[in-house]
C-alpha cells in the first residue's frame, strides 16, 4: 500500500477503523477529536496529510449530530491541510429515510448532506447500503455504494435454518428479500399493511406462506424495533415459528434491543458493525464485521478495479 494513503477515524466507530487500517496494514492515522468548553469541536491533524490520499471513517449515529459536525471539520481540516484526495468511508448515511418530501413544507435532509459532504471539500464517499439507491444521485462527486447482502446471506446460510422463508417487512424491502430467497433457494414472503382511515388502525397482512416455517426478516435499518414487532407478532399469529430478524444498520433508539426486541419470538437479531456494537447488550445480538468489505473498496480506489466485482449478489 503506497505511503500516500492514510485511514483517519472520528469518534463514532473508531474499532471498525482500527480494523481497516489493520488490513490495509497501515496505522491508524493521529488526530485530535476534543470539544470546547461551550461544546464546539476541535480537529488537529497529528502527522502531515499533504498530496495524500485520506480516508475518514465515520458513520452518522447516535449523537447523528455531532458526529456529522465532526466529519466536517475533519474535511475541512484535511482539505486545509493540502490533502490530495478527502475520501469519506460511512457505513450508515445518516437523515436517508428523510430522502423525498413526504408532506409539504418538509425539507430533503438527505440531499442536504450531500450538498454540505460537497462543499466542506469531499472527494468521494463509500457507503453500506443507502435506505434508497436513488440518494447516490444527491452528489456531485462519486459515490461507491457497497452492500452487506453477501455477508449477512452467507452467515444465514452457514446456520442451516430449518424450513425457512424469507420475510419483506415492507414493499420498499421486497427487491432485496427477494434476492436472499433466490441465494438461499427458499420461499418468499411479504408483510402489507394498510391504514384504516375509519378507524385510523394500521392493519397487517402476510402475503405468503410461512405456517411452520422459520422466518427471516429482512430489513435496512432498526431503529425503534416498532415495526418489527409488529410483523413478528403477525408472523407468529400465522404460525409461524420463532422468527430470525437481518439487518445492515442497527440503531436501536429507545432502547428497542432491551426493550420490544427482546420478544419471546425472537431468536436471533443480525446486524452489522456499520454502527458501533455492544454485543453483551442482548445474547440474540450477532454482529457481521465489515471491515474487508470496507478494505477491499479503499484497494479498488487505489489501485484501480470495480467496486461490482466485490459481490456475488450483483445488481443491488
Amino acid at each position: 500500500m503506497t505511503d500516500k494513503v492514510k485511514i483517519f477515524s472520528g469518534s463514532s466507530n473508531i474499532p471498525l477503523a482500527k480494523s481497516i487500517s489493520d488490513q490495509l496494514g497501515i496505522p491508524l492515522g493521529e488526530v485530535t477529536l476534543s470539544q470546547f468548553d461551550n461544546g464546539e469541536l476541535y480537529v488537529s491533524y497529528g502527522e502531515p496529510i499533504r498530496t495524500c490520499h485520506i480516508f475518514i471513517v465515520q458513520s452518522l449515529s447516535d449523537p447523528v449530530n455531532e458526529h456529522f459536525m465532526e466529519l466536517l471539520i475533519m474535511i475541512d481540516a484535511a482539505k486545509r491541510a493540502s490533502a490530495k484526495t478527502i475520501n469519506i468511508i460511512m457505513p450508515y448515511y445518516g437523515y436517508a429515510r428523510q430522502e423525498r418530501k413526504r408532506h409539504p413544507r418538509e425539507a430533503i435532509s438527505a440531499k442536504l448532506v450531500a450538498d454540505l459532504l460537497d462543499t466542506a471539500g469531499a472527494s468521494r464517499i463509500i457507503t453500506l447500503d443507502l435506505h434508497t439507491a436513488a440518494i447516490q444521485g444527491f452528489f456531485n462527486f462519486p459515490v461507491d455504494h457497497l452492500t452487506a447482502l453477501d455477508e449477512l446471506t452467507e452467515y444465514i446460510r452457514s446456520k442451516n435454518i430449518e424450513n425457512p422463508v424469507i420475510v419483506s417487512p415492507d414493499a420498499g424491502r421486497a427487491s432485496t428479500a427477494e434476492k436472499l430467497a433466490n441465494y438461499l433457494q427458499a420461499p418468499f414472503a411479504m408483510v402489507v399493511s394498510n391504514h384504516d382511515n375509519h378507524t385510523g388502525e394500521e392493519k397487517m397482512h402476510v402475503i405468503g406462506d410461512v405456517k411452520d416455517k422459520t422466518p427471516i426478516v429482512i430489513e435496512d435499518i432498526i431503529d425503534t424495533g416498532r415495526t418489527l414487532f409488529n410483523v413478528v407478532e403477525k408472523l407468529v399469529e400465522k404460525g409461524s415459528r420463532d422468527v430470525v430478524v437481518a439487518a445492515t444498520h442497527g440503531l436501536f433508539s429507545q432502547d428497542a434491543l432491551e426493550g420490544r426486541l427482546n420478544h419471546p419470538h425472537i431468536r436471533e437479531i443480525i446486524v452489522t458493525d456499520s454502527i458501533l456494537q455492544q454485543a453483551s447488550r442482548s445474547e440474540k445480538l450477532t454482529v457481521i464485521p465489515m471491515a474487508n468489505l470496507f478494505t477491499e473498496a479503499i484497494r479498488s480506489n487505489i489501485y484501480g478495479g470495480s467496486i461490482a466485482t466485490l459481490f456475488k449478489n450483483r445488481g443491488i
